[in-house]
């Protein structure tokens, strides 16, 4: 019987190396290590930047493993590999900017069932229950809006610098994975999407079973995030 090996796509590879990078200096930012603290300070220099203009991150951001063959990926051209370049870096300096001062708990955390981790369950988690909180909402539609990668990571850094003021988590594998996604025809409309899916979906955490998750999950066509 021959297995047929489904390879991974291009978004899930670029999530994938965006959690195994940023799980590293996690671990090491929380347990005080040097060298995790120092590659932290340098990362969160670089929220915002475009990746050209700091050379001096390219060895704390790493992409060499897209430009490995693997068995279960095939190889990427190089707009792929452009684009993915821009989704790791701005999804690493991001998350470093977020964890800043924050040792006692990790502000990367991945989306799971009952704890929703997306752009959007996390804006609507710093609202009140049964509440639409206008200034925060705009922000996200802001967001949602941006011409371009450049101005979407400045206003995403807005937006992380408030959920690490109220020390709330984000998934910063699937957000790399809709930074890549955003930066090709059509990819704004399908994050906004993601985006509008994880907002309307969070009601709150469950201490376990019970809810889907309400992450920033490809949603269908039909559910559009018109208006948020």
């Amino acid at each position: 019987m021959t297995t047929t090996i489904i390879p991974l796509s291009p978004r899930k590879r670029v999530e994938e190396l965006a959690a195994e990078r940023i799980a590293v200096y996690q671990r090491g930012y929380l347990a005080d290590e040097p060298s995790a603290v120092a590659a932290l300070a340098r990362l969160r220099r670089g929220a915002g930047q475009k990746p050209e203009r700091l050379p001096d991150l390219w060895n704390l951001v790493d992409t060499s493993p897209l430009h490995v063959r693997r068995e279960d990926a095939r190889e990427l051209s190089e707009t792929e590999l452009e684009h993915a370049e821009n989704a790791l870096h701005t999804a690493l300096t991001l998350w470093a900017l977020h964890q800043q001062s924050r040792r006692e708990a990790g502000m990367h955390q991945r989306d799971g069932r009952g704890k929703p981790r997306g752009v959007g369950a996390a804006v609507r988690r710093m609202m009140k229950r049964d509440e639409i909180d206008e200034p925060l909402r705009k922000r996200l539609v802001r967001a949602g809006t941006a011409p371009d990668l450049p101005t979407l990571a400045q206003r995403l850094r807005d937006i992380v610098l408030l959920l690490r003021r109220e020390q709330f988590s984000l998934d910063y594998a699937l957000l790399a994975g809709q930074l890549y996604a955003w930066q090709w025809p059509d990819g704004p409309d399908h994050v906004r999407r993601e985006w509008g899916r994880s907002f309307h979906a969070w009601q709150g955490e469950e201490p376990s079973g019970g809810q889907e998750p309400g992450g920033d999950e490809p949603a269908g066509g039909e559910q559009a995030a018109a208006g948020l």
